[in-house]
């Protein structure tokens, strides 16, 4: 019985990615334990300590299929180590198999290399994902580079850009998160095999042999000392996803922003049968954007969890581990969500051109009035023109006059320029700046 919005039946589809649940899924989190065994018994079978046959029944069975996930649970109501697995896992092996699992390790580094194993494979989802998102958004500015749009700041219309400029920036964004990811990679896939206090005490003589056989065979980096209580490298991957979140909701934000029946510029997907109100039925809400935006705050709000977990006491402490076998997956998942529809909300979002036109004259030729105090300023000085213009604009915003008319009424503007050369002044498709020049250096830098 689903009792969580992810797994639920109702609003799972809202928040739970289904490969990302895969991979936090019992069976897996159950069989990632399992490779961390049997690559722990071949190691040892490779150095002599353990018979060959011994680590061939080991790996054979060291598949969750084999295994009653249910009985483990069970037995975890009395333990939070990895005995629960022990004992359910020596059930399945022949040959008196079960009494050389696990030999010289502590329950911690079974937990550990099991949980970086799950975030692996969460970070290639990830990884794939944010650059499926890096994609669409280079193709939206390729597509959209000379499409002239109100920019923005403050929420006031401020100077004239190009749709392709604003999803250029969010191209750029992205590219800088495939980089992190990347650069993340040799901290984070770290295996785990230290002994009961990291010392690998009970492994002395050929512990760092079993270390790096292991760590090979399972294709992670070797630690240089145990980091049963540093979880620094979690921390920063959790911190990363809430980076990506940061930036997947604030072009969620800014699409739902763009599609207020005021601004009408871009929409996301809509289908007919896609509902907005069960009463209004004109309604055409921005619901999955909201969705994304959603995620994306409970995303980030696992980030200050993270760093807080860090504060682990002396050479263990399961208070840290069990605050991250919550968090992990949750952040992973909702994170592959948010991802997920945001591809899919940029590959088929809703763009009017005709709008983002119609709404560069919003303010009457206003936005164009760093131009005309440019002009302006080369002829009677910088301070000067912007007093003059200022002034003109104020005066054109409280009587309602477009810009053009309220210039030619000033003596000192109409003294200064033509009729044809204020009109040139004021249209805004000619002053866009580099915005074409600064997409193109976007979509080469990939």
């Amino acid at each position: 019985m689903a009792s969580t919005v992810i797994d639920s039946k109702v609003f799972g589809a809202l928040f739970g990615s289904d490969r990302m649940k895969e991979i936090f899924s019992d069976e897996n989190l159950v069989q990632c334990w399992l490779d961390t065994e049997a690559a722990l018994a071949r190691a040892q079978a490779k150095l002599g300590m353990l018979p060959n046959e011994i680590a061939e029944e080991i790996t054979k069975k060291a598949k969750s299929e084999f295994l009653n996930i249910e009985e483990i649970g069970e037995i975890y109501k009395s333990s939070i180590t990895i005995v629960p697995l022990l004992k359910v896992f020596k059930k399945a092996l022949d040959n008196n198999a079960g009494e050389f699992v696990h030999w010289g390790a502590t329950s911690q580094d079974i937990v550990d290399n099991g949980l970086i194993l799950q975030i692996r494979q969460a970070h290639i989802e990830i990884e794939k994902l944010v650059k499926d998102a890096y994609l669409h958004a280079l193709n939206i500015s390729e597509k959209y580079k000379d499409t002239v749009m109100p920019g923005r700041t403050h929420v006031i219309h401020a100077l004239p850009i190009t749709f392709g400029f604003k999803t250029a920036i969010w191209a750029a964004e992205l590219k800088r998160h495939l980089d992190r990811l990347e650069e993340i990679k040799p901290r984070l896939f770290v295996g785990q095999f230290a002994g009961a206090v990291g010392t690998l005490a009970s492994q002395a003589e050929k512990g760092l042999e079993i270390q790096k056989l292991m760590m090979e065979d399972l294709g992670l980096n070797i630690p240089v000392i145990s980091w049963h209580p540093s979880r620094d490298h979690i921390a920063e991957f959790i911190n990363l996803l809430a980076l990506i979140s940061g930036t997947i909701g604030k072009i969620n934000h800014e699409i739902l922003s763009l599609q207020r029946t005021e601004i009408g510029e871009v929409e996301e997907p809509f289908f007919m049968g896609k509902i907005g109100s069960s009463t209004m039925p004109h309604k055409r809400n921005p619901q999955v954007c909201e969705n994304i935006i959603a995620l994306t705050r409970n995303i980030r709000s696992q980030a200050p969890l993270a760093v807080e977990v860090m504060n682990c006491e002396n050479e263990r402490d399961w208070s840290c581990e069990i605050s991250e076998w919550d968090f992990v997956p949750r952040s992973c998942i909702l994170m592959a969500t948010a991802l997920e529809k945001t591809n899919d909300v940029l590959e088929n979002m809703i763009v009017y051109p005709k709008k983002m036109e119609e709404n560069l004259d919003k303010l009457h030729g206003l936005m164009l009035s760093e131009k005309v105090m440019l002009h302006l300023g080369q002829k009677l000085g910088r301070l000067t023109s912007h007093e003059i213009v200022y002034e003109t604009c104020m005066k054109a915003f409280q009587e309602g006059k477009h810009m053009k008319e309220a210039l030619l009424e000033n003596e000192t503007v109409a003294k200064n320029f033509t009729e044809d050369e204020i009109a040139e002044m004021l249209d805004p498709k000619k002053y866009t700046g580099l915005s074409d020049v600064l997409v193109e250096r976007v979509l080469n830098n990939k």
